[in-house]
C-alpha cells in the first residue's frame, strides 16, 4: 500500500481592476500591439486599496475547498508560495489561516518567484508522504504590481496579480494507475541572480525594491530549462510524453510557452495557456491556469497533467499528477 496525495479540488482568484494594454499604454510608453506581438498578452489584472497577497490566497484557498468538499477545520497544513508577501513576517500563510478559521495547523511560506508553487507541491507532497497532515492547502499567491517600476515598459506590462489553490488529501493505494502526484522535479542556480530580481530587500537596502530583469536571457534559459526539466519529470514518473494529456505551464510569456512545446514536440492543443488574459503572475500563475481549465472542462479526472515553472534565482521546476 502506497501513501499519496491527491488533488481534491482547485480555485482561484483575480482582483478586481482589469487592466488592458490600451489602458495600460495611458500611462507607460508603449501600445496593445507592441506588448501583444512580443509577449501574447492582452490585459492583466492589479490589486487595488484592500486586496493583498493574502487576501487572494484566502479567496482562492476558499474555492479550493469548497470544489474538493473539505472543511476549513480538516486542513493540516498551508504551504504559500509567494515572492510579495503581506509583510516581511510573520509568514502570509498564517494570516490566511486565521482568515479561514483554522485554530492549529503548519502554515508556513516559500520563496521561489514564479517556480513557487512546484516548490510549495512538493514540500506538501513530501508532507502528507510522511504522515505530517492528511490535508493540505498548497497556493500561489502575487501582488507583483506592488513590485514593478511603472516606468520600465520591459518589466510592467508583462506582470499582473492574482491567486491560485489546490487541495491535496492523503490516499492509501495499490492500484497500478493510481491518482496524485506522480513526480516532482526541482532544480535552482543561483549563478544567474541579476538576470531576474528585485534590486532591494531587508537586509541590504531596507526597502521593498522593484523588479529588474534581462528579457532576452531569461526567454533563452526559460526555453531550454523548461523542456528539459518536463521531459525529466515525465521519465521519473515512469511515463512517456505521449502519455500526457495536458501541460500547464508557467504563464510567463505566450513565446516561450509556444518555444517550449516546439522543442519537445508537443500539440500546441494540449498547452494551457492563460498569459493573454491575466499576464504573469509568479507563483500563482499554474495553479491559476490549473483552476481555469479544470472549470471550463477541459482537464478531467483520470488525466495526465504536468505542472512546469521557472523563475528568478534561477529556480525551475515540474511535477507529474494524475487528477
Amino acid at each position: 500500500m502506497t501513501r499519496r496525495a491527491i488533488v481534491a479540488g482547485s480555485g482561484s482568484a483575480l482582483p478586481n481592476r482589469r487592466v488592458s494594454n490600451a489602458e495600460l499604454a495611458q500611462t507607460v510608453d508603449t501600445s496593445d500591439e507592441w506588448i501583444f506581438e512580443r509577449t501574447g498578452i492582452r490585459a492583466r489584472y492589479i490589486a487595488g486599496d484592500g486586496e493583498t497577497t493574502s487576501s487572494l490566497a484566502t479567496e482562492a484557498a476558499r474555492r479550493a475547498l469548497e470544489a474538493a468538499g473539505v472543511a476549513p477545520s480538516q486542513v493540516g497544513l498551508i504551504v504559500l508560495a509567494t515572492a510579495t508577501p503581506d509583510q516581511t513576517f510573520p509568514a502570509s500563510a498564517t494570516i490566511v489561516q486565521t482568515a479561514l478559521g483554522i485554530n492549529d495547523c503548519v502554515a508556513f511560506d516559500v520563496a521561489a518567484v514564479c517556480s513557487g508553487f512546484l516548490y510549495a507541491l512538493s514540500v506538501a507532497d513530501s508532507m502528507i508522504r510522511g504522515g505530517t497532515a492528511d490535508v493540505a492547502l498548497v497556493i500561489g499567491s502575487e501582488t507583483f504590481s506592488r513590485i514593478l517600476d511603472w516606468e520600465d515598459r520591459g518589466t510592467c506590462v508583462l506582470f499582473g496579480d492574482g491567486a491560485g489553490a489546490v487541495v491535496l488529501t492523503a490516499e492509501d493505494t495499490r492500484s497500478e494507475t493510481p491518482r496524485g502526484i506522480m513526480s516532482v522535479t526541482l532544480h535552482a542556480d543561483g549563478r544567474h541572480n541579476q538576470l531576474l530580481y528585485v534590486d532591494g530587500g531587508p537586509s541590504t537596502t531596507g526597502t521593498v525594491g522593484k523588479l529588474r530583469m534581462k528579457g532576452r536571457e531569461v526567454f533563452k534559459h526559460a526555453v531550454n530549462n523548461l523542456a528539459s526539466v518536463l521531459t525529466e519529470a515525465v521519465e521519473k514518473a515512469g511515463l512517456s510524453i505521449e502519455q500526457v494529456d495536458w501541460v500547464v505551464p508557467h504563464q510567463a510569456n505566450q513565446r516561450i510557452l509556444d518555444a517550449t512545446a516546439k522543442k519537445l514536440g508537443l500539440a500546441p492543443e494540449k498547452v494551457i495557456a492563460t498569459v493573454a488574459e491575466h499576464a504573469n503572475t509568479s507563483a500563482a500563475s499554474v495553479p491559476l491556469a490549473f483552476d481555469q481549465a479544470v472549470r471550463d472542462g477541459r482537464i478531467k479526472p483520470g488525466d495526465v497533467v504536468v505542472f512546469e515553472a521557472m523563475g528568478g534565482g534561477f529556480t525551475w521546476g515540474a511535477a507529474v499528477v494524475r487528477i
